[in-house]
């Protein structure tokens, strides 16, 4: 006989001020299998957990309902709570009253009536549940970061520091992302390069980090503690492990091409190095334009190397490891404006350039040497044009997000303006002013004590004229239109997800939001965790941050890859899906659905009209499975239970209800 235990929570005032919390736990008394209920006014606390061990022990319970707030809050609590009694940890339900009920009710009456149902529906499930045992996978102490910006090279150094090893995993044939291409970082203006380089060498030289570039992840299986991982290896044509980076094979190439990291505004050789202080600070060929490759002529680089480092007849690899857990820190890229903005010239303006664009002018290593110039002539701007919000918070052209740096960096390239150029003048047009960092305001302040004029509005044309740029928009302020003659218009252009992003984190069973940003298991209490578990997210992947929130959410992400690692095993949660083999179909519309890949067909001996045959059927992997029911919900037979939520303990609640 079921001897079952209802605790009704007040949760303060949450629930308490719009539930009679009495009348629940009097009505829950009377329900069948129900030995005890009461209430409690904070029944997460520390108090409230030593009552219920205490009725637990006194009642001789076999199971609980605990009415309180989402199991997401405090189930995890209540279940480590029950390890301590003797009742199993899974013969307990949460019945949500609060989200569910309380925050979303105003008349009393109603919502004790809800309340009474939903924790009926709760018992009547608790009913039918039974003891679940988790069980241990090994952990494999090795950690894989996809991303060689800031983020992927602090959150290596952290978890390779603690004395695991790391593979950091980049595409470019550098790491160092967006931050080494920027001139100083706000609000301190310190040299971006001469504090992020340093960091990319400490990666390259330490003895726990093994850095591929040139790579990307082409598949991910296993599951957390043991993930089997594929790394393509594209082809760099130079032989990395003999190559000293002496760069005159760079030197004498005769084919230039246009310098992407300089945003398009120089030229670089057909093999080079991605910067001066690249790491690996040594070449790789460009495919696309080398003339050896595409005709079968030159090959000067390959008669003047030295040490013969040279091999126009490199191919792919593919390379597969196993890690513990995986680090996605895949970046960001800047929209198309042009494509986005006709109206701003559509990228026929050669004056009319993105932000990033002008870090690359502002920076002594970049074409400029430092010295702002217009692209179109070279000539100094004394008039300077900066409009913010091109493509943030604009759903009718591009992202309906805010890009969260923007404000800043517009603040920034004013100041440099102003600084650098002699009687020059700054124009920012904007549409609100966000500046929530340390710091931050006080910045903002100077460079409008420093001569920069704000004006609130958006830009809604820009084109030539005479000469000028020519930047028509209103000023909200004054209810007027105004009109900006510039020598150079700097847009400060929005964010968004890194090219490929969505598809590398798909490949590791992470999802992503409507704007392409990979989703956190939870934005608030699990912010670098998925909801696959064993892979984290970092820094701009997970959505627009400046450098110090990237380089903490970092930190954090390694925080979680160490406590993972840390551990020689594992205990897996048993809330799993299980197939009834002799029911299944094979049909695979479970593995299909599966949005973490656990689930794969295969063939099991059978006997057929006596005959022994072989059937394809669904398989479960218990360490990969995540419990969220998709196949189970999408099983045409019916083959498919979530251990916890089975069909029959669903239908339990629901006939609870129904009897209501």
């Amino acid at each position: 006989m079921a001897r079952t235990g209802v605790i009704i929570c007040h949760c303060g005032s949450n629930i308490a001020s719009v539930v009679d919390v009495e009348r629940v736990a009097l009505a829950a008394g009377q329900m069948p299998g129900v030995t005890y209920a009461a209430t409690n006014k904070y029944t997460c606390s520390i108090s409230g957990q030593d009552m219920i061990k205490q009725a637990i022990a006194e009642h001789e319970l076999d199971r609980l309902v605990i009415a309180s707030c989402t199991p997401r809050m405090h189930e995890t609590t209540f279940r480590k709570m029950l390890t301590k009694t003797s009742i199993n940890p899974y013969m307990l339900e949460i019945a949500n009253i609060r989200e569910q009920c309380s925050w979303v009710h105003t008349d009393k009456e109603k919502a004790t009536e809800k309340a009474i149902d939903l924790v009926h529906m709760a018992v009547a499930k608790v009913l039918k549940d039974q003891p679940l045992f988790t069980s241990s996978i090994p952990v494999h102490k090795k950690c894989l970061v996809v991303g060689g910006g800031i983020a992927g090279i602090q959150a290596a150094l952290d978890v390779a520091e603690a004395g695991y090893e790391v593979t950091l995993v980049e595409r470019e044939p550098s790491i160092g992302g967006k931050m080494v291409m920027l001139d100083k970082t706000f609000p301190t203006l310190d040299c971006s390069a001469c504090i992020s380089t340093p960091k990319m060498a400490e990666a390259g030289a330490h003895p726990n980090i093994r850095l591929m570039t040139s790579c990307e992840i082409s598949a991910v299986t296993g599951y957390i503690g043991n993930f089997q991982v594929t790394i393509r290896q594209k082809p760099r044509y130079v032989n990395h492990d003999t190559c000293t980076g002496c760069g005159l094979c760079e030197e004498k190439c005769p084919t230039k091409v246009t310098n992407l990291f300089d945003q398009s505004l120089s030229k670089r050789k057909a093999i080079y190095k991605l910067f001066p202080q690249a790491v690996p600070a040594k070449p790789v060929i460009d495919s696309e334009h080398c003339t050896m490759l595409k005709s079968g002529k030159c090959g000067l680089c390959s008669k003047l190397c030295p040490l013969g480092c040279i091999n126009f007849e490199d191919q792919e690899d593919f390379i597969t490891e196993t890690f513990g857990a995986i680090v996605l820190a895949t970046g960001y890229d800047l929209i198309d404006w042009a494509k986005a903005y006709p109206e701003y010239g559509g990228g026929k303006y050669a004056n009319v350039i993105s932000g990033l664009q002008f870090e690359r002018l502002v920076n002594a290593s970049g074409p400029t040497e430092g010295h702002i110039q217009r692209p179109g002539d070279g000539a100094e701007p004394k008039t300077v044009v900066i409009v913010k919000c091109v493509g943030s918070r604009d759903p009718a052209k591009a992202k309906a997000y805010c890009s969260r740096a923007c404000c800043m960096y517009a603040a920034k390239h004013a100041h440099q303006i102003l600084e650098k150029i002699e009687g020059s003048k700054v124009y920012v047009f904007y549409i609100d002013v966000r500046t929530p960092g340390k710091g931050y305001e006080e910045f903002y302040d100077k460079t409008r004590a420093d001569g920069a004029v704000y004006i609130r509005g958006r830009v809604s044309k820009i084109y030539e004229e005479g000469g000028k740029l020519i930047c028509k928009g209103e000023d909200t302020l004054i209810g007027k239109q105004v009109a900006v003659e510039a020598d150079m218009v700097v847009l400060e252009t929005a964010m968004e997800p890194a090219h490929g992003s969505t598809e590398t984190a798909a490949t590791a069973g992470v999802s992503a939001d409507k704007d392409g940003w990979l989703t956190e298991a939870h934005p608030k209490l699990r912010p670098v965790e998925t909801q696959t578990a064993g892979v984290y997210l970092c820094g701009t992947a997970q959505g627009p941050k400046d450098i110090p929130d990237t380089v903490a959410q970092a930190s954090a992400a390694a925080a979680k890859v160490l406590g993972l690692l840390a551990k020689d095993e594992l205990e897996t949660s048993p809330m799993i899906s299980v197939v009834d083999a002799p029911k299944c179909s094979g049909c695979g519309f479970c593995e299909q659905v599966c949005p973490v890949k656990a689930i794969s067909m295969v063939d099991v001996p059978s006997m057929y009209n006596g005959k022994r045959v072989t059937r394809t059927v669904a398989q479960v992997n218990s360490g990969l499975c995540s419990g969220c029911g998709a196949c189970s919900a999408a099983c045409r037979t019916g083959c498919i239970d979530l251990l916890g939520f089975t069909n029959k303990q669903i239908l339990e609640e629901v006939d609870a209800l129904w009897q209501e």
